[in-house]
């Protein structure tokens, strides 16, 4: 779970307890943190904030090779379009139109959970 704003993580920590196929191993809160957790514990699944306080979730994938899904999960929808570059498959646009716990449950669901 990476992403600078410590109260987001927990409001998504708080929605993935409730799906037993997820388990949330580690959060960081910027790109060197991430990087350092990533490598030690090879996590399958980011749920990676874009924006964060110096660089972007893109630097970070732009510093590593991660094998597994990514979900991006910011309230900037125009990144949209990037992620979809990067093979990205799932956006979570947070704007006061769109829910996030629905988007979450529809993701859940495509991960066989």
């Amino acid at each position: 779970m990476i992403d600078d704003e410590r109260l987001a993580r927990l409001k998504l920590i708080r929605l993935l307890r409730d799906h037993p196929g997820i388990e949330v191993v580690a959060e960081a809160s910027g790109v060197a943190e991430a990087l350092e957790k990533i490598r030690d514990l090879h996590p399958e699944l980011l749920f990676l904030d874009i924006q964060l306080r110096g660089e972007t979730g893109f630097d970070l994938l732009n510093k590593m090779e991660f094998q597994g899904e990514i979900i991006f999960v910011t309230a900037w929808d125009q990144y949209a379009v990037q992620a979809y570059v990067l093979q990205t498959f799932y956006f979570i646009a947070l704007n006061p139109s769109v829910s996030l716990m629905l988007h979450l449950h529809a993701l859940l669901l495509a991960f066989g959970n």
